[in-house]
């Protein structure tokens, strides 16, 4: 966030968290260990107040995974925050974990990939994802913006849902499209 001239603050004090410009939520590892240190730090309470206020919310890796109801990681289910329904399990495929550069599906009218090509490509390393979407809101409420990737079969890239968007991949390792995309996020969340 730095490289596209954010301030930033790592922190896990409650206050802060729920009152800066932005807030994201990294995750690197195993979904449980996430969620524990997650909920260590009220993080659930502050990601759920921060979204019911408007207030813009970035998940990344398993910071995404976690926005989901659950994790399910060699056998062991582990409730998440469930701002999405749904569940993250492991990726089918013929090689896992899925590491390296992959092209993404945007959807029109996503603002975390304006002005990207469709062949641009981001990194990616993780052996699990949510492989379905199953949010799927009633008129007058607008559908979330869901992006696909495929490794073995199609998970879900990135999401975009009013204040809340997310990444699978890693943009702080995807060189200069995951810059842009922060650039796009960031704009976006801080107006």
């Amino acid at each position: 966030m730095r490289r596209v001239g954010a301030d930033v603050e790592v922190t896990g004090d409650f206050k802060a968290a729920l009152e800066c410009d932005a807030l994201v939520v990294p995750g690197v590892g195993a979904y449980a260990a996430c969620m524990k240190g997650l909920l260590a730090v009220r993080g659930e309470r502050i990601i759920g107040r921060r979204l019911a206020g408007g207030r813009p919310v970035l998940g990344i890796c398993v910071g995404m995974q976690i926005l989901f109801g659950c994790g399910i990681e060699h056998g062991v289910e582990t409730e998440g925050c469930a701002e999405w329904p749904g569940v993250v399990d492991r990726l089918e495929a013929d090689v896992v974990p899925h590491m390296g550069w992959n092209t993404v599906r945007a959807p029109e009218k996503s603002v975390l990939f304006e002005g990207m090509d469709a062949d641009t490509r981001f990194y990616f390393v993780h052996s699990y994802a949510a492989r379905r979407w199953e949010l799927n809101p009633e008129p007058p409420m607008p559908a979330p913006l869901v992006t696909w990737a495929t490794h073995g079969d199609d998970f879900v890239a990135a999401a975009e849902n009013g204040p809340l968007s997310a990444t699978q991949f890693h943009p702080e390792k995807s060189g200069d499209a995951g810059a842009r995309l922060l650039e796009n996020w960031l704009r976006n969340a801080t107006g």
